[in-house]
């Protein structure tokens, strides 16, 4: 909580949700109108905390609804699982889950069916739910992070990410971690989905066919030149920075395809990619503010 949290940080991030709701829209009313459930099971994954957490629930009771209403029938009972790992703040989550109700009953009327909610704590690289038990995963803004820092046989002097300088040993290391990890993850969800189940997944990704372009690797460009700095004015120990790498792949479209295919579990609908600014703020003058704390 407080001015350095998460929830106060994430404008990014809400930009992103929004940005991608009505892709988000088309697969929850192909799913309802397939399926029409007497009760809807849906999983947050990274719900993190926040306004942003409840975005989602929202625009799921609010499209859900439209189509029922559409088709004179009985509304559903909606179960929402939010996931993340163990040291996710759950507690502000479920104590902002009675105002968001209400509010949520506001915009929507009072005919839409009970909602349940519940908290699933751990790595969505790993089984998480029941088998054939979801009817729909979400997860924004968080596949990008690897379930850890690859091995690396070569130390990856100066940087804390990849980079030009890396050594071509340890952006292979970042892709097998990234095609290791993704490939888990999309064979636990294949294990956890109904037939007929949907999947809407963004996650931070690149254009270029260069793992270590400026276009996804220059934030920590700049943040890995400040750490180097504090070795120079003796703030911190050069072991220290060599030795600290960022658990992040941000892929291509190609290569996502690539991962899905060879996975076997899924077909993909839809595969877009879109560009998005970093200062998410309407004060153009904090750019650079902004986009640090944002990324703290």
């Amino acid at each position: 909580i407080g001015d350095s949290s998460y929830a106060n940080n994430s404008l990014v991030q809400r930009k992103v949700i929004l940005m991608t709701k009505p892709i988000l829209e088309q697969a929850m009313s192909d799913l309802y109108c397939s399926l029409f459930p007497e009760a809807l099971c849906i999983a947050d994954l990274g719900c993190s905390s926040g306004a942003n957490t409840f975005l989602v629930v929202s625009d799921f009771v609010k499209i859900v609804e439209k189509e029922r209403k559409k088709h004179n029938l009985q509304t559903p009972e909606f179960y929402f699982h939010f996931s993340d790992l163990p040291g996710n703040d759950f507690n502000t989550i479920f104590q902002s889950l009675g105002e968001f109700q209400e509010n949520l009953r506001k915009q929507v009327g009072e005919g839409f069916g009970p909602c349940f909610f519940s908290g699933v704590a751990g790595s969505f690289y790993t089984r998480l739910f029941p088998s054939k038990s979801l009817h729909f995963v979400h997860s924004s803004y968080s596949l990008m992070w690897l379930s850890q820092v690859p091995d690396l046989t070569e130390k990856n002097k100066g940087n804390i990410y990849m980079a030009n300088t890396s050594p071509p040993s340890v952006i292979k290391a970042y892709y097998k971690q990234y095609e290791k990890d993704f490939s888990n993850f999309l064979k636990y969800r294949s294990e956890e989905l109904m037939k007929g189940g949907k999947m809407v997944l963004t996650f931070l990704g690149r254009e270029s066919k260069d793992p270590s372009s400026k276009e996804c690797c220059y934030i920590w460009e700049l943040l890995s030149m400040a750490l180097n700095k504090l070795v120079v004015e003796g703030l911190t120990e050069e072991e220290k920075v060599d030795s600290f790498n960022i658990p992040q792949y941000t892929p291509s479209p190609a290569e996502v395809k690539y991962v899905v295919e060879k996975e076997g579990s899924f077909t993909i609908n839809r595969l877009e990619s879109t560009r998005v600014h970093w200062n998410a703020s309407d004060n153009e003058n904090n750019g650079g503010y902004n986009v640090s704390r944002c990324m703290r």
